[in-house]
């Protein structure tokens, strides 16, 4: 999870286990030349009590010398907003402060606590509602940026571990509540499992999601390759066409229906196993048949196979269609003398030398990458939207440069580094877009060498 001189950002609510973590990572800073920075997120939620958590991070964060960001956020108005649950607004706002921090200590890990209870109580949660395999692997020991090294611990060791060394942390009187599910999972359920069937119970369960981790894995990468085989984009959606996916193998159709949910809709929150049900049902449909799916997606029987896309609206109700974008290109052999480079988010120069084939205009299709680095890292368009915060129903409006899946050019984002101009560059390629700021989104990429 951590290499020496690594940047780390650790969660810290003030609980048992961020404490936990924190500490363990203070024993590790001077052994790795580790560089650590706290994060407190308040919630804005459980009043005067939520004020002495943050007073007891930051005076313990004194008293060990640590580096603190604060975050005070309104959780219950993102939740109204965004109509989510408490439990979602909460997580999704974490993870927004998070990213904050992250944007200033770049190349940082993210450290949170979660222990192997939390495991034991997300798989019995996800069996409950129904999943995939996918939602039998649990809570992932890594995940991008994001690192769990608490995972292999017990709650009860870890309270015990303090306790023995007499460190103090706060208690969150909302985890004893029970009107939540996972509250009742960890208050019942799970003491019951151990007192009544198995002591080991929670253990056990972790080693099968440690297998469920592997196999979700393999079955993702086999998920996108069938994907990327059965379905194309067209200008408003995604689609899946029938004669190609009945090829694919009956065990693996129902993972490539949910990347394809997931792919059209950005994100996978809200997808679950009764959408990709229906999906399957109304392959077997007439021609005509819609499907209602979450996020406004919806899906429609066509000839070929089925059609995902998402319902944009204008304040008045109706649909909108994108508008249609001008790309204006040439090759031009470069000068002897050097070259002057455009300040402009929207042209950009390319080493055509190193170009393999016809240079697309599109919008995303699955499998799509972009080098991100001179080292020649590479990083899935997927995340980097993700990554970037672009709103999920921007995301199939953006328009691509590509060189077959490799993206060359995210239009008013980002350039592909491998396709940078260098010393050796004797072609250019330029592109110039017109469509503006409202149809490519903000650039970033100006005078930054990005």
């Amino acid at each position: 999870m951590l290499e020496k001189q690594d940047k780390v950002i650790a969660g810290v609510s003030g609980g048992p286990d961020s404490v936990c973590l924190l500490l363990m990572l203070l024993k590790l800073k001077e052994e790795w030349e580790l560089s650590l920075l706290a994060v407190h997120v308040h919630h804005g939620i459980r009043g005067k009590a939520a004020d002495e958590d943050e007073a007891f991070v930051r005076e313990l964060c004194r008293k060990w010398k640590v580096e603190l960001r604060v975050f005070r956020e309104d959780v219950p108005g993102y939740a109204r907003l965004h109509r989510l649950s408490l439990e979602e607004a909460g997580r999704e706002v974490r993870r927004q402060c998070f990213a904050m921090a992250g944007e200033e200590w770049k190349d940082a890990r993210i450290a949170l606590a979660h222990h192997q209870d939390d495991q034991a109580e997300t798989l019995l949660l996800n069996l409950c509602r129904g999943c995939q395999i996918r939602g039998l692997r649990g809570i992932l020991p890594r995940e991008g940026r994001y690192i769990r090294p608490l995972l292999l611990f017990r709650k009860q060791e870890i309270e015990s571990y303090l306790k023995k060394r007499e460190f103090s942390y706060c208690t969150d009187e909302t985890n004893l509540e029970e009107a939540y599910a996972r509250n009742k999972i960890r208050r019942r359920v799970i003491p019951y499992l151990e007192e009544e069937i198995n002591s080991q119970a929670v253990r056990h369960m972790a080693r099968t999601m440690e297998e469920m981790q592997k196999l979700s894995e393999y079955l993702g990468w086999e998920a996108e390759r069938f994907l990327a085989g059965c379905s194309r984009w067209e200008k408003d959606g995604l689609v899946i066409l029938e004669e190609a996916f009945q090829k694919i193998p009956e065990a693996l159709q129902s993972y490539v229906l949910m990347e394809a949910l997931c792919l059209a809709e950005g994100r996978r929150k809200d997808v679950e196993t009764a959408h990709i049900r229906l999906l399957e049902e109304l392959m077997g449909k007439q021609t005509g048949k819609r499907l209602d799916l979450p996020g406004e997606l919806k899906a429609e029987r066509r000839y070929e196979g089925i059609f995902l896309s998402r319902q944009r609206r204008t304040e008045a109700g109706k649909e909108r269609a994108d508008e249609a974008p001008a790309f204006r290109s040439r090759v031009f052999e470069r000068k002897k003398e050097g070259i002057s480079f455009p300040v402009t988010p929207y042209t950009k120069w390319f080493d055509y030398d190193i170009i393999k084939s016809t240079v697309k205009f599109r919008h995303r299709e699955p499998g799509d990458y972009l080098t991100i680095d001179r080292q020649g890292n590479t990083q899935k368009l997927k995340q980097y939207f993700i990554n970037e915060k672009i709103p999920r129903e921007e995301r199939e409006r953006i328009w691509l440069a590509a060189d077959g899946p490799e993206i060359l050019w995210v239009v008013g984002y980002r350039q592909n580094q491998r396709y940078q101009i260098t010393d050796r560059t004797t072609r250019i390629l330029e592109i110039e877009y017109y469509g503006g700021e409202k149809d490519g989104g903000k650039d970033q990429s100006v005078g930054s060498g990005r």
